[in-house]
């Protein structure tokens, strides 16, 4: 089960909150101008776009019943068209569960660092995370987030890359837009595991956008809206718990996420609308 508060199911970039602790599962093209961004990892956490639902999930439930004898590609099937469908009900986090669980317990991982890095480098868009929480903020909204991974060898680099929109008010039309690039580099070491180290964090305005006037209050929303194993990388590593053309599942292992799960599909495989 997902121990929780709140919660929400990143689904697709339809998001509701969702809060758990960390050991839930058993097993813009040019460069304008550039905004450097000193941001806290503290502050209190907010949801994904203005029309994400927040709902209190149920604390009791008997656990989702799936069928153990379902194939990797079946259950592959069954968990991508559950996420977009997800109303924040018990049933349906046990089900995601369920599923992942079984893709990892099926799953045999690349033998080899070169074969290894092939599957792993290009884009990934986030589908689900298990450690989004808070609110929405009227003010700000997410239309995708993308983690894109280029390999070298035992190292490489890792971008997170959310495309937002932002409005001065609540009531207002979006005035500005852009992207916020979380940059990091890794090494891997014990097997696959990806120790990520955080480089710096980038916030670009699209060519011919305005500047948000408080660029600091727009960062702390970007901050809280944003996984924080995404936000901010350090102290933490990830293992491949499951990984195929376009299906990708991260266990993050650490003293603050410690199994938390990521869930992303290759970029361009699934067409999805910004909430």
């Amino acid at each position: 089960m997902f121990p929780h508060r709140k919660h929400s199911a990143l689904a697709l970039l339809l998001i509701c909150s969702l809060q758990q602790e960390a050991d839930a599962f058993t097993t813009a093209a040019q460069r304008p101008n550039v905004l450097s961004a000193t941001t806290s990892t503290s502050l209190a956490v907010e949801g994904f776009g203005p029309s994400a639902a927040v709902k209190e999930r149920p604390t009791t439930g008997d656990a989702a019943v799936i069928d153990t004898s379902l194939t990797a590609e079946e259950a592959k099937k069954a968990l991508i068209d559950l996420i977009p469908r997800m109303t924040g009900n018990e049933e349906e986090y046990q089900a995601v569960e369920s599923y992942v669980n079984l893709l990892e317990e099926k799953y045999s991982p690349v033998q080899t660092i070169d074969f290894s890095n092939l599957a792993m480098a290009g884009e990934w868009q986030l589908l689900f995370s298990t450690n989004l929480t808070g609110k929405p903020n009227r003010k700000l909204r997410l239309r995708e987030l993308v983690q894109k991974i280029e390999a070298d060898g035992f190292g490489g680099s890792l971008t997170n890359s959310a495309q937002w929109d932002y409005s001065e008010n609540e009531e207002s039309t979006f005035d500005s837009t852009g992207s916020f690039n979380i940059k990091c580099s890794y090494k891997i070491n014990q097997g696959a595991r990806m120790v990520i180290d955080l480089d710096r964090h980038e916030l670009r305005p699209a060519n011919g956008s305005g500047v948000p006037s408080d660029v600091p209050a727009m960062v702390a929303l970007l901050n809280r809206a944003i996984p924080k194993e995404m936000f901010d990388h350090n102290d933490h590593a990830m293992d491949t718990t499951y990984l195929d053309a376009d299906l990708r599942i991260a266990r993050l292992t650490g003293s603050k996420h410690e199994g938390v799960r990521n869930i992303f599909f290759q970029k361009g495989q699934l067409k999805i609308k910004p909430v």
